[in-house]
């Protein structure tokens, strides 16, 4: 079963640290994806730019409008994904803990439709 891990940091703690630090955070996390991918339980992952790069489009009324940054206002901003193909939740979460910016953030976990486009 696939489950989408959205990894929420706060950019300010990010931004805190050392550069040395957080680019050892960084290498960590995509040694942890790259291994998965190697074992075929991560079919992809990928950090996203900082927050300040985001936009936001809604429609209402058959008129779009676009914002800076995302919808919402929160301590902490998504900073990433990966894509897992494990046997079940017990298996996702185990892996989600296992991710090395959980220590500093939180990982979202949710089963995926099957019957999504692609």
């Amino acid at each position: 079963m696939k489950y989408m891990c959205l990894v929420y940091v706060e950019e300010t703690i990010l931004n805190a640290m050392p550069k040395e630090e957080r680019q050892s955070l960084s290498d960590e996390s995509m040694a942890y994806c790259n291994n998965l991918i190697k074992m075929g339980q991560c079919l992809a992952a990928s950090p996203l730019h900082p927050v300040e790069t985001a936009a936001t489009v809604r429609v209402r009324n058959g008129k779009a409008s676009t914002t800076d940054g995302p919808f919402a206002e929160t301590k902490e901003q998504l900073g990433g994904f990966f894509l897992l193909n494990v046997r079940d939740l017990n298996d996702a979460i185990r892996m989600a803990s296992m991710f090395p910016a959980a220590r500093y953030g939180s990982i979202e976990v949710r089963p995926m439709k099957e019957d999504g486009c692609a």
